[in-house]
């Protein structure tokens, strides 16, 4: 019964709770953006590249050999360019993100007004009068 008990604890503190639902919430965001990539940024570049698909592009090592029953063995180098466009683009929409969620965070920061003295109570009045006429004398 113990154990149930501390899992029970452990699955419902906050930070846990938070971690899950930044999973699920980046997972989505995550689909948003590789949409984003493939079918919004990709085509211009594509089309700027002059219809250049990286992913077609490989070296390879031992050609293929249906006869012999040998498959090809190549590096696939352009998959992997294009995994990397896909990450700095991906990488850079989140940068953005939180900049701007940086800024609203600071703009929300609350500018701590100076502090000022509180008027002298009626005995410090009294005791500072006190003081001046023996200072007279």
């Amino acid at each position: 019964m113990g154990f149930l008990k501390e899992f029970k604890e452990f699955a419902m503190r906050g930070s846990v709770i938070d971690l899950a639902v930044g999973v699920v919430i980046g997972g989505a965001f995550g689909k948003i953006v590789t949409s984003l990539v493939d079918d919004i940024i990709m085509p211009p570049i594509g089309f700027i590249t002059g219809g250049v698909d990286f992913s077609n592009l490989k070296y390879v090592m031992v050609d293929a050999d249906a006869a012999a029953g040998i498959e090809e063995v190549s590096l696939s180098y352009g998959n992997f360019i294009n995994v990397v466009i896909q990450f700095l683009i991906i990488a850079l929409c989140i940068f953005v993100v939180i900049k701007g969620l940086n800024s609203l965070k600071r703009e929300e920061e609350v500018v701590p007004e100076p502090e000022v003295e509180p008027a002298p109570t009626k005995e410090e009045v009294l005791l500072a009068e006190i003081r001046d006429l023996l200072k007279n004398k």
